[in-house]
């Protein structure tokens, strides 16, 4: 499995993640749950939406 995730891409992952938590938290909302995937997909580097289509926003060393 690698990255396909890179840097400015994990960063807004983060703060949207962050966001949808904070949100559901504050309305006490079920959908503040959603805000856990992008949080995830952050950490392990890799999302699962972008390996059907080839898209990687890290550097690949060439």
């Amino acid at each position: 499995m690698d990255k396909n995730v890179g840097s400015a891409d994990q960063i807004i992952r983060v703060v949207v993640g962050m966001v949808l938590v904070a949100a559901g938290v504050i309305f006490q909302s079920w959908w503040g749950l959603v805000g856990l995937v992008p949080l995830f997909t952050a950490s392990i580097g890799w999302c699962p939406a972008y390996f059907p289509f080839g898209i990687k926003t890290c550097k690949t060393a060439n």
